[in-house]
């Protein structure tokens, strides 16, 4: 007779519960079934060579609904379609200020250690929380396991990145022992407090308060840790500009490629000289800057130059406008904490007299 170790008996039983969660959240059209469902089989097959059990596997992807509604989602991001006031409306608000100066105060010790090994002020690492989840207030409805399941088997042109972020969920899950169908986040499947995809999850969250345990669901002092993680990790320098404001031509020149957020910078500085807009006297001729043109909403333009910083941020969401919203979040929250955001006063000096 075989006999069980406590921690194996613990772990059968975990994952029979498990099992019975999926089975009772799934529906009888089993959208999904890898019985039938010839792209969900391989899935299964390829995580089962890695180590994860084939039963839980199959009573995950047996679970899994498909969900029109994701698709429709993709195709309405606000980033698309909202210009910079609407954007900038949306996030830029007294609640939500007030409650990252309260949010960084009752985790003090941990923004203080973030900024400390990471060089991420801890405003930023906020202003990433707020946007994206109200400081993990609402973190997202949608059934992780549904939405990258349609993603990853729907999705008219990116099928293959969510198949990837769809197994890395599922590791995930069956590392941390949770049941894949209780986990809900973004349309898009990120999740947790800074709404990391899994894929970034996986390779950036860090235990930041040594339980063990990575947890971005519901450990704030992990969330800021991973965000400063990501940040570094993507090339972020501690106590450089995000941008520089700066003034130009009324009318957007040419010759110019403006709010190329998916690209570090490029754009010489000579260059966005000779376009017409002000740069200031520090930078050489060779600098390079991610040009920024927002509308102000009365047929005018306001210029930014982005600095490595600004991209960094991008590579959070590749929008310009998200990181526009994420940077003057983290200015107002500074202010509303009566600190002096080094990292923005040294992007917004400009020359003492126009060129």
């Amino acid at each position: 007779m075989t006999v069980s170790s406590p921690q194996e008996t613990r772990w059968k039983a975990w994952l029979a519960g498990g099992l019975l969660a999926l089975n009772a959240a799934g529906s009888p059209a089993a959208d999904f079934d890898p019985q039938r469902h010839a792209e969900a089989r391989r899935l299964v097959e390829e995580l089962t060579a890695q180590g994860i059990d084939r039963d839980w596997l199959e009573a995950a992807m047996q679970a899994a609904e498909y969900r029109q509604s994701v698709l429709d989602a993709m195709s309405g991001a606000a980033e698309h379609r909202l210009t910079w006031p609407e954007y900038r409306a949306i996030f830029l608000d007294e609640a939500r200020i007030a409650n990252g100066v309260a949010f960084i105060e009752a985790h003090s010790d941990a923004f203080a250690r973030a900024q400390a090994d990471f060089g991420v002020p801890p405003e930023i690492i906020a202003a990433i929380l707020g946007v994206e989840t109200r400081y993990g207030e609402i973190t997202g409805r949608h059934r992780v396991l549904d939405s990258l399941s349609t993603l990853a088997f729907h999705h008219p042109s990116r099928g293959r990145f969510f198949r990837g972020e769809l197994a890395a969920f599922l590791e995930i899950a069956f590392e941390q022992r949770r049941a894949p169908g209780s986990l809900t986040g973004s349309y898009a499947g990120a999740m947790g407090y800074p709404q990391f995809i899994p894929t970034s999850y996986r390779a950036y969250a860090v235990d930041f308060d040594d339980d063990g345990r990575r947890d971005l669901w519901t450990n704030p002092v992990d969330a800021i840790g991973s965000v400063a993680n990501y940040f570094t990790e993507h090339g972020w320098r501690a106590d450089a500009p995000i941008y520089h404001a700066v003034e130009g031509p009324a009318a957007l020149p040419d010759g110019i490629e403006f709010n190329r957020a998916a690209r570090p910078p490029a754009v010489p500085a000579a260059r966005v000289a000779e376009a017409g807009l002000e740069v200031p006297d520090a930078l050489g001729d060779d600098h390079r800057l991610l040009p920024v043109a927002l509308e102000d909403g009365q047929d005018a333009w306001r210029y930014v130059l982005g600095e490595q910083n600004f991209y960094v941020i991008t590579r959070y969401n590749h929008s310009h406008l998200y990181a526009m919203a994420v940077t003057e979040l983290a200015a107002a929250i500074a202010e509303a904490r009566g600190r002096k955001a080094g990292w923005l006063e040294a992007a917004d000096t400009m020359p003492e007299e126009a060129p």
